[in-house]
């Protein structure tokens, strides 16, 4: 059974998240004492945290950050704010995925599942051991979602390195839409056809930041290249 680890401090959120991961077939336990966060996350030693942003002393950004120096158990950031802005911040600190009150409690298992999936099936194939791939010269770690030359680094929301990780495995080769969508599908992001274009277009931005802009080539109605650089 996986142990989840809440970290939420409105008391009556708290013991909802509880009773429902409990009622879903997890074992759950909180934090409830704050000003020592980092430690009695450490000490819970659970397989997953469900943490919100916005928690006494330090936020939740924060001991994620404080978290990641030393702990690499997956995180899923809850908020009740709803901007890119605040998923790519939880992703640059280190989160594993991003979900915003009020949550639709089938989704949060959902959410919840695939991280557990994703980070057994890494831990399984020795992902966490360092980068995963590379491309024109760049590190790709897929667990962590970030793209890096050792001084540089761009971090992927989890949507654009599910999309990235589909076109690096066919480098040089067409991969359709519909082979990107059922691969985000099976990661339980329902996103429609204008999303992906959305974060293709995300992608070919970050890419660019790093100094190759042509990196992802559109054939018409049949659908991506990722080219060697």
């Amino acid at each position: 059974m996986y142990k989840i680890y809440v970290v939420e401090d409105e008391k009556t959120i708290r013991d909802e998240l509880l009773t429902f991961l409990r009622n879903s077939g997890y074992e759950a336990e909180a934090l409830t004492d704050f000003k020592n966060a980092k430690s009695g996350i450490l000490a819970a030693k659970a397989d997953l945290i469900l943490m919100d942003i916005n928690i006494p002393y330090l936020n939740g950004e924060q001991l994620l950050s404080e978290l990641r120096k030393e702990n690499d158990t997956p995180v899923i950031m809850v908020t009740s704010k709803n901007s890119e802005v605040d998923e790519v911040l939880s992703m640059s600190y280190g989160a594993d995925d991003y979900i915003t009150k009020p949550y639709n409690p089938a989704i949060l298992l959902l959410r919840i599942s695939a991280v557990l999936k994703r980070y057994n099936k890494g831990k399984a194939a020795g992902g966490d051991a360092g980068p995963a791939d590379s491309f024109a010269g760049f590190s790709v770690n897929i667990s962590r979602g970030s793209i890096s030359n050792g001084t540089y680094e761009v971090i992927l929301t989890k949507n654009e390195m599910i999309i990235f990780e589909a076109l690096l495995e066919k480098k040089g080769e067409i991969v359709s839409r519909d082979v990107i969508m059922t691969r985000l599908w099976d990661n339980e992001e329902y996103v429609n056809d204008n999303a992906l274009t959305v974060n293709i277009s995300r992608l070919r931005a970050k890419l660019a930041d790093l100094g190759i802009p042509d990196a992802i080539e559109t054939r018409k109605k049949l659908g991506y290249v990722l080219k060697d650089a």
